[in-house]
């Protein structure tokens, strides 16, 4: 084993009891080294200790001894004192004959990381640094593996890729010991993200220029040492509604990242490729529940709220939350609850004899006003109590009505078709039908191959966009092609089947939506309204800030889950305000309201990010 290793490593559960929402990336404190406590002169010691480190790129040795062996001898080249032999005597312990790799410090396998179960934390087992001590070396050395394929190097390290070698001559000061300096370099690889630039390196100058650049950037702004701590936790000794303390710290924290969130759109290993495939999912995911839901706000309203509408405050909508809103990940959108809530106005209105827009515009204005207070006294801080059970919860209801919704379209079709009065009757009784060529001819108002083709229509649909995006775990074609199929699983599914509708079964008569190009964009008119009505939308409007602040905020808990790994932190009370100026907006031109939508962000989170599989125990699952 390893000399000097400390711990077994770290398996616990989350002390605050809320999951792995709660759970850091990496392991704190113990994981910052010299980075965190002496960060100019950790700086300096990296910069000139990286140039004389030894670079091993893509070593095609597959056990932790051959590895080791190539390592001590690189290393060892300068050393005239220290023999070979007694570098791996140190390196490795005999335990029944045989060699076996110990962990090193907490944060040898990359700190922990959230397991399937969302509470456990497991190593990440793609890395190891180890480290030792020779008494007759003269100076540090340190080597670095980068191997070919993924090794099993041990119980808890069976796909290494990358490995750390530290040897510290035992006459050295505590700043600079073995453990200091293992824990250094650990803290450098320990982002995700570092690491893969590591890997797809193409030289010894370019990935020494990496760890020397992230070194810099960690001890100057401090981006990577932890993940922002959730600003939904007051600290202790804070008043739990502090006016505008939340939002003043979204304001300041996101403000530093504004400008970088469009560079990182644009720079980077396949990150051009991501936003590309994500912008046409994206498209594809909106526009199909858009024109879904505008159906169903033009049956609802009796055409007041259209399609057209809802295509225009879409627009409108995401436009206005990607210029001003604090997490660019989550996705707006018009949802089947604010279509019920739509509904329900529009049926108050027609018992009351008011006009429609009028109260429309007031419940939306109420609304706002109610959301911008809980965005002001910060009330988005009691999201600490929502487990990730219930965002969970909440996100199987939404799929669940996404479900029911299509599969009760396709049952209306049937109903409007396939088992129509006119395609059930006694033909010969009605007198109806002829003979044509010895075949009889069916009336004209029944239509079952128009219900036929909206079941093909819709199943193959699904079956092709699962199909693709499941393409990735299959043995066929390259890695890279297979992941491109996957990111275009959507598009893909929706033009070949639209195709498959559109032309080669021309002659069958689809019904298309309705889209009225009277209906345009303008301010509401807003009428005088009574007290009784003013009061009546201020209790509907606070109703409807319920629902806005339990949507917005646990899709916003969703998509900064410390799983996705994202850096630039939180933004829960300025996506709040955002919302709120947006929906007063939308009331005000009588466009359908609109908020953070599941599964959509989730999913933008989803096909932006780089995901491998690990195997854990006989269990699969995604980081």
């Amino acid at each position: 084993m390893v000399r000097n290793g400390s711990t077994e490593g770290i398996r616990r559960k989350s002390s605050t009891g809320r999951g792995s929402r709660d759970t850091p990336d990496t392991t704190g404190e113990a994981a910052t080294g010299l980075l965190s406590r002496h960060k100019p002169r950790a700086s300096l010691d990296v910069s000139l200790f990286i140039k004389e480190a030894q670079l091993l790129l893509d070593v095609g040795e597959m056990s932790v001894e051959g590895v080791v062996d190539q390592m001590l001898r690189a290393m060892l080249e300068g050393e005239p004192m220290t023999s070979l032999a007694e570098a791996k005597s140190v390196v490795f312990v005999h335990d029944s004959g045989h060699l076996f790799p110990e962990r090193v410090i907490d944060l040898s396998r990359g700190g922990t990381c959230a397991g399937p179960d969302g509470d456990i934390l497991d190593y990440d087992q793609t890395w190891v640094v180890a480290m030792c001590t020779l008494p007759t070396l003269q100076k540090r050395h340190m080597a670095v593996a980068r191997l070919k394929h993924p090794a099993n190097f041990g119980r808890t390290a069976k796909q290494v890729r990358l490995f750390v070698l530290v040897l510290v001559p035992s006459k050295e000061k505590g700043t600079k010991n073995a453990l200091e300096t293992a824990r250094t370099f650990a803290t450098i690889i320990a982002d995700m993200d570092v690491r893969q630039r590591l890997l797809e390196a193409h030289t010894e100058q370019e990935f020494m220029q990496l760890v020397v650049k992230q070194t810099q950037m960690m001890t100057t702004e401090g981006v990577v040492l932890s993940v922002p701590s959730d600003d939904n936790e007051p600290e202790e000794g804070e008043k739990f509604c502090s006016f505008g303390r939340g939002l003043r710290d979204d304001l300041q924290r996101r403000s530093r990242c504004y400008i970088q969130d469009f560079v990182d759109g644009f720079v980077g290993n396949k990150t051009l490729q991501k936003t590309i495939s994500t912008t046409f999912f994206l498209y594809f995911a909106c526009i199909l529940p858009a024109i879904a839901f505008g159906i169903l706000n033009d049956h609802n309203t009796n055409g007041k709220i259209d399609v057209k509408k809802v295509i225009i405050g879409q627009t409108l909508g995401g436009l206005f939350f990607y210029v001003f809103g604090g997490q660019p990940l989550m996705v707006l959108l018009t949802t089947a609850p604010l279509a019920i809530y739509i509904k329900i106005i529009h049926t108050i209105c027609e018992d009351f004899e008011l006009d429609f827009f009028s109260m429309y515009c007031a419940v939306g204005l109420w609304n706002s006003f109610f959301i911008m207070m809980y965005s002001v006294f910060g009330v988005s801080r009691l999201m600490r109590w929502s487990t990730r059970s219930t965002e969970e919860i909440f996100a199987i209801f939404i799929s669940i009505a996404f479900a029911v919704d299509a599969s009760r379209d396709a049952i209306s079709n049937f109903k409007r078709n396939y088992w129509s009065k006119n395609c059930t009757v006694d033909l010969q009784a009605l007198n109806v039908s002829e003979a044509v060529n010895g075949t009889l001819v069916a009336p004209l108002d029944c239509h079952r191959e128009n219900s036929l083709l909206f079941l093909l229509l819709m199943l193959g649909t699904l079956w092709v966009g699962v199909s693709l995006y499941n393409f990735n775990k299959t043995p066929y074609l390259e890695a890279s092609k297979r992941e491109l199929l996957a990111d275009y699983s959507l598009p893909i599914a929706v033009l070949v089947m639209s195709f498959v509708g559109s032309f080669l079964f021309a002659d069958v008569n689809m019904a298309p939506f309705r889209y009225n190009d009277e209906n345009g964009l303008g301010l509401v008119r807003v009428q005088s309204m009574g007290v009784g009505a003013v009061f009546g939308a201020a209790l509907l409007g606070f109703c409807l800030s319920l629902l806005f602040f339990m949507d917005q905020n646990i899709t916003s808990a969703m998509v900064n889950n410390p799983g996705n790994k994202l850096k630039k932190g939180s933004a829960y009370h300025l996506d709040l305000m955002v919302v709120a100026l947006l929906n007063g907006l939308l009331s005000l031109l009588g466009l359908p309201w609109m908020h953070a939508a599941i599964p959509h962000s989730p999913l933008h989170v989803r096909s932006m990010a780089d995901v491998e599989e690990r195997v854990e125990q006989g269990h699969v699952y995604e980081m």
